[in-house]
Formats: C-alpha cells, sequence, structure tokens
C-alpha cells in the first residue's frame, strides 16, 4: 500500500470502536444482571421460617397422607416412605466454605452417608466442596439455582431455577440428580395448592420431590439439646431428617450430630441416603458431555458477573476519589486564586493591540463580533482573515467600512494559517485572537492585557461565556463554561500550568509567538497546542476572570458532539505532542507535572469512569436498596451543586441555570462521557480526525454595557 492510500485509509471515521463498546456493553449489562439476579433476587428466609398458607384441596388426599418422597406424575402421583429404623441426614443450603467441610468429617468419622440438597449460586462460589459430597459417597440434590419460593414464583423462574441448578451441578461434579427438595417446604401434610402445582411442574422436568418427616429446627439456633430432641424419633419409623451445613453458624448442628449419630446408632438406627431410605434406584447418573459443558459456561458467565461486579465497586470507589478530590482542589484553588489575583499587577498597559479574526463562512456573526471589538475602550487594529470563505464573509466585513478594521483574503488553509497570517500582518506586540462567533464586551481587551504587565506573561486566558443560554442545551454549556472551565482555569493560573487559552478570547505576545515558531496545525485544538508550546518555552500563562466574551454555542446535540469532539481529541493529540514536559524543569515541567496530570485524571480518566457511577445507580435501583442508592446518586449530585454554586457567585453569575443541573446528569452528561470514549478510541486507534466546523446562527448581537451580572440577551 502506498503511503497516500494509508493516509486516506487513516482519515476514514473509525467504527468498529462503537461494535466493541456495545459488544462491551451488553456483556456488562448482562452480567450484571446475573450477578443482581443471583445474589439480590432470592430467599434469605431460612427454610422452616416460612409457614405454608392457603387452600390444599388440589393435593392428593394419598400424597398429603403419604411419605417425604414424592412421585408427582400426571397419571397417579405417589409418595414413598422411609423404612423402618432408616434415618436419611438431609443437609439444605450449602455447600458452604466453613461447615460443609466440618459436616463431612463428621459423617465420614462416623461412617455416615447423607443428602445434601444445595444452592445453584453457592455451587458456584465452592465448586470443590460440591465435587467432595459426590466424591465421597453422599447423594446430591437441589435446593434451586437461588433459594426461591417455587410455590410462588412465576412459571418462568421457576423452570430458570431448576435448569440452572442442574447445569450448575453438572459442571461442577459431572453428574446429574433427580432429587430436589424445594426451599420452604416441609412435610407432606403441609402441601398447599400452589406446593402442589410448583411440585407438579418439578415433576414435568423430571424431578422427585423430597421433603421432610422430621425438622431439627437448627435454624432457629435453640441450643445443642433441643436441636438433638428435635432430630430424635420417638418410635422406631423411619425419618427423613432435616438439618442445615449453611446459612450461618451451624455449630449447634455440629455439636447435635456428635450426640445425636452415636445415640441412634445405640437404638439400632441406620443412616442412609434419601434413595436408599425409600426404596428407590439409584437417581444421581453422570452427566452429558454437553450438559457438563453447558454447566461450565454457566458457572464462568457467574463468575464473570462477579468479576464485572467487584471491577465496578472498585472504579466507583476511584470515580468518587476523582471527583471529590476534584472539587476540593478546584475550590480551593479558586478561592485563594480570587483573594490573590490582582496583588501584583505592575502599572496599567496601556499600548494598542492587534486583534485576529480567522474567519471561514462566518457571515451569521462576523458583523457582531467586529462591531464590538471597535467598541473596545482600548486602543485596538482590527484584522479579519478570511480563509477562503464562499459565503461572503470578507465582501461583508467591507462593505461594513469600519474604521481600524483590515481584510485579508486567503485561499482556505485551515484556522492555524489563517491565524498565521493574521500575526504576520500584527503592526503591535500584543496580539488577541478570537473567534469569528464571539462579541466583546466593551473593557474585555483592556482587562485582558493589564496581565502583560509581568514580562514573564507570555499569554493571557479570557473569561468566555456562553451567550445563546435561552434553551435547555445553552444553560447546560452555560453551566459547564462557568462551573467546568473557569473553575480549572483559576486552579491552572495558580498552579502556574495553564493548558489552554481558549480560541474565543486569548492575548499573547507577539515575540513570544514568533519565537516558538507561530500556531501549528499538527493537531485538532490549535489553541491548546499554542498554549503548551509557550509554557514549555518558558512563559507564564495566567486567567483574566474580568476579560470577558461572549460566544455562540452549538443549538444542537450534532452540532454539540462535533464541537466536544473536536476539542477532546484534539486536547489529546496536544498531550501526547507534549509529554514531554513531563519530565522537564522549569515552566515547562510546571505544565507537565501538574497540567497534564491533572487534564490525565480530571478530563480523561474521570469522565471515562464517571459512566460507571450510572451503571451503578441502575443496578442499585433494580436489586440494593433504593433509597441506598438515591442517597449516593444525591451526595454526587450535592457535590456539583456546591461546586456550581460557588463558581457562579466567583463569576458574577445569577444561580437560577444550576435548576437544570439534574437533568443535566441524564442527557448532556452522557454525551460528554461518549465524546471522551470516541476520542480515546480513536487516538488508540491511531485514526485521523478531519477538521469539522460548527455551524453558525448569527444569535449573538454586540453586547450591553452592563455586567455580566444582569445576564447576556
Amino acid at each position: 500500500m502506498t503511503r497516500a492510500r494509508r493516509a486516506r485509509a487513516r482519515d476514514v471515521p473509525l467504527r468498529t470502536h462503537w461494535v466493541v463498546l456495545t459488544i462491551l456493553l451488553v456483556t456488562l449489562s448482562g452480567s450484571l444482571l446475573l450477578h443482581g439476579y443471583t445474589h439480590h433476587l432470592f430467599g434469605t428466609t431460612p427454610d422452616g421460617a416460612v409457614t405454608a398458607a392457603g387452600p390444599h384441596d388440589a393435593v392428593p388426599a394419598a400424597v398429603a397422607a403419604g411419605g417425604p418422597l414424592i412421585d408427582a406424575t400426571a397419571a397417579a402421583p405417589r409418595s414413598a416412605k422411609p423404612k423402618a429404623k432408616t434415618i436419611a441426614l438431609t443437609f439444605d443450603d450449602g455447600p458452604d466454605p466453613v461447615w460443609t467441610p466440618k459436616v463431612l468429617d463428621l459423617l465420614r468419622a462416623h461412617r455416615v452417608k447423607a443428602t445434601f440438597f444445595v444452592i445453584g449460586t453457592e455451587v458456584v462460589a465452592h465448586p470443590e466442596l460440591a465435587r467432595r459430597i459426590v466424591a465421597e459417597g453422599h447423594q446430591i440434590g437441589v435446593h434451586t439455582f437461588t433459594h426461591a419460593n417455587l410455590a410462588s414464583a412465576p412459571d418462568w423462574r421457576r423452570s430458570l431455577e431448576l435448569r440452572q441448578s442442574q447445569l450448575i451441578l453438572a459442571g461442577a461434579t459431572g453428574v446429574s440428580t433427580s432429587l430436589l427438595r424445594p426451599p420452604y417446604s416441609s412435610e407432606a401434610n403441609a402441601l398447599t395448592n400452589s406446593d402442589w402445582a410448583a411440585i407438579k411442574r418439578a415433576r414435568d422436568a423430571g424431578y422427585l420431590t423430597v421433603l421432610t418427616t422430621q425438622d431439627s429446627e437448627d435454624w432457629r439456633r435453640p441450643g445443642t439439646a433441643r436441636v438433638v430432641a428435635n432430630s430424635t424419633p420417638k418410635g422406631t419409623a423411619g425419618q427423613v431428617l432435616l438439618m442445615h451445613d449453611a446459612g450461618g453458624d451451624r455449630t449447634q448442628t455440629l455439636e447435635a450430630l456428635k450426640r445425636l449419630i452415636p445415640a441412634l446408632k445405640a437404638r439400632h438406627f441406620r443412616f442412609a441416603t434419601v434413595s436408599d431410605t425409600v426404596g428407590i434406584s439409584q437417581p444421581v447418573h453422570p452427566a452429558s458431555k454437553l450438559e457438563r459443558g453447558r454447566g461450565l459456561a454457566v458457572i464462568g458467565a457467574m463468575r464473570l458477573s462477579d468479576g464485572a461486579l467487584g471491577i465496578i465497586t472498585w472504579l466507583l470507589y476511584a470515580a468518587g476519589a476523582l471527583s471529590v478530590l476534584r472539587a476540593i482542589t478546584t475550590v480551593v484553588a479558586a478561592k485563594r486564586h480570587a483573594r490573590d489575583r490582582y496583588s501584583s499587577r505592575g502599572q496599567p498597559v496601556t499600548e494598542p493591540v492587534s486583534v485576529i479574526v480567522p474567519a471561514y463562512n462566518e457571515s451569521a456573526g462576523i458583523e457582531a463580533a467586529v462591531r464590538s471589538l471597535i467598541a473596545s475602550d482600548h486602543p485596538v487594529e482590527v484584522i479579519v482573515v478570511d480563509d477562503g470563505s464562499s459565503d461572503g464573509t470578507a465582501d461583508l466585513v467591507e462593505s461594513l467600512r469600519l474604521p481600524g478594521v483590515r481584510v485579508i483574503r486567503q485561499p482556505n488553509a485551515g484556522k492555524p494559517a489563517a491565524l498565521n497570517t493574521g500575526l504576520h500582518a500584527a503592526s503591535y506586540e500584543l496580539v488577541v485572537m478570537v473567534d469569528g462567533d464571539t462579541v466583546f464586551e466593551p473593557d474585555a481587551i483592556r482587562m485582558l492585557v493589564q496581565p502583560f504587565a509581568d514580562p514573564a506573561v507570555g499569554a493571557v486566558s479570557g473569561n468566555a461565556k456562553v451567550g445563546n443560554r435561552q434553551g435547555l442545551l445553552g444553560r447546560w454549556q452555560h453551566i459547564e463554561y462557568v462551573v467546568g472551565f473557569n473553575l480549572d482555569r483559576r486552579l491552572f493560573d495558580l498552579a502556574e500550568c495553564m493548558p489552554t487559552v481558549p480560541g474565543a478570547i486569548g492575548g499573547f505576545r507577539r515575540s513570544a509567538l514568533e519565537r516558538i515558531g507561530g500556531l501549528s496545525d499538527v493537531t485538532l485544538a490549535e489553541d491548546t497546542d499554542l498554549t503548551m508550546a509557550l509554557c514549555r518555552d518558558g512563559w507564564r500563562v495566567v486567567y483574566e476572570e474580568r476579560a470577558r466574551a461572549w460566544t455562540e454555542a452549538p443549538a444542537s446535540l450534532g452540532a454539540l458532539w462535533r464541537q466536544r469532539y473536536r476539542w477532546c481529541y484534539g486536547t489529546l493529540q496536544a498531550m501526547w505532542k507534549h509529554r514531554g514536559a513531563w519530565v522537564q524543569r522549569g515552566q515547562a515541567g510546571k505544565l507537565g507535572r501538574r497540567g497534564l496530570t491533572y487534564l490525565l485524571l480530571f478530563q480523561v480518566l474521570l469522565p471515562l469512569l464517571a459512566p460507571v457511577v450510572d451503571v451503578f445507580a441502575l443496578y442499585g435501583l433494580l436489586f440494593l436498596n433504593p433509597w441506598r442508592v438515591g442517597v449516593v446518586w444525591a451526595g454526587f449530585l450535592a457535590l456539583q451543586f456546591g461546586m456550581g454554586l460557588y463558581a457562579f457567585r466567583l463569576d458574577g453569575e445569577k444561580a437560577g441555570p444550576l435548576w437544570s443541573l439534574p437533568l443535566q446528569q441524564f442527557v448532556y452528561r452522557q454525551l460528554m462521557y461518549l465524546v471522551v470514549i470516541q476520542s480515546v478510541f480513536t487516538a488508540l486507534a491511531g485514526s485521523r480526525l478531519r477538521w469539522q466546523r460548527m455551524e453558525r446562527y448569527g444569535s449573538l448581537g454586540v453586547p450591553p454595557k452592563a455586567s455580566a451580572t444582569e445576564g447576556f440577551p
């Protein structure tokens, strides 16, 4: 492939990453739904604590008066009773990593076989214990997937609970079983119509239901003596005894077994599995390869869901820590900046200024911009560089015949080239660069150049404000400009690491710009690239909030996306280009270790992590305590609202637009996340983004002389 063809290939917009992102989101959503289902939508109440209630007229009399093992065939339901002087020890709710091994050790010591009814989620967590149960000759049955009450569950959940339990058992142990003990079941004579319907559904799936004849009530923890008494048969009839090897402290269960087994053996009772006790054929068989493979897939998916939530939890902590750190850092820095901002200013700067206005198809707003500049209370010359416009921008400016305004025409070469053209034509040392959609307040230029009284200052960032803020989207951008951009600039000014002088309003020393070779076109964020280059050349870049200019913000989500995508991607390009500042000294080192680190943490990493807060909020609303989740979300919102109030007060703005801050979280913030994700993917893929010009609407007029606190029409 030739170099030209490679270049064209790199110009193709990146699409693959959206497919990858969609797959990741679907996988993550599935994992979280699975985790929520298996960990938060199941019964944690002990089996015996739920008493069955309801009619029982649909339960066959032979079943209600029969034995604990039920075969609910449609033709002729039947049951089986234990043999005389035979005890089937059954343990529910395991396997448990603490108590199941102790129960198994005790049974082995007494040469006793038992039956364990295991929960699918616990088998996933401790498959080695399920394998040990089978390997040591004990019988295994299912106790559903998540300890669900099958009598009250809908049909889809009954099917899911039984099928997934069987698959997990096959994957973990290599066997399948037809034995089922429904959670919250007891004796046959306690069956209700709902219980019977669930038992019949289970039989359709191939299960024999195992109830009990005697309940040790160890789940109550009534004391070892009481557990022994509850477990001891009154006569010689065989029993299916209910005990637990999980669900809490089972010390009393173990102590009771140590007394019970020798005592019953002394009375000539025999201990056996459920099938041996009631006299049926072996219900546990080797699973097929297909079932085992599917079971391993289910286990893998559940472990993936556990891992996904674990990662999200840590990311949530990281996002929270970064959010709090940013809030504290910016507010403390802004407070100090507001106190010390004018303490070291020298004599007033009165020398004239060259104002450069690069223009490409700016006919909608160029007149307002130029008129606001010549209305300045500071001496200026205005140079409009028409970069090959096709809408008559240059003709319009020339037709105005405004004094002190020059128009330079050039073929379309891009904004950096237009600015360099204006720089070469400038008459004065101090230069102000302004976008063609921006209007200045009368004192903006005078305020902007005052920091140049310090010879170490090479550039000054002004205070860009959103002019078209009437709609909801405009309000959201207004909030972002005041809170996000201007608070950060106060911090950067204080830390002497300003990374960006905005294209809307920025002042420069012409000699400083010439020393670094003017503006570069290798990034899409020429203003950020230029500012970083000045810092690396040893110049200080400061912020002057009194220099206000009003810019036209995007009026649609599509236009906003294109603008922010270009900004974000260009910033990443500039950060990479100037990465060497991290190891430099002096002013360059401040930019690297302070400015670039801040950008990396709070404008790249934090937006990438912030969606975790929203994902966890949705997870919490579905599976956790909604009130607790609401409190956490409200905490994040309160943090942003507090920052907003402080930033608006510093900027002399009315706090009214902050009412829309909660709504901003659901649309605007998500869009900004996607912008960062798109930009990072594009940067990692090495794709090149083309210049995307924002649509102009000409919604701005010449600003009034009133202060910003009165708003802008």
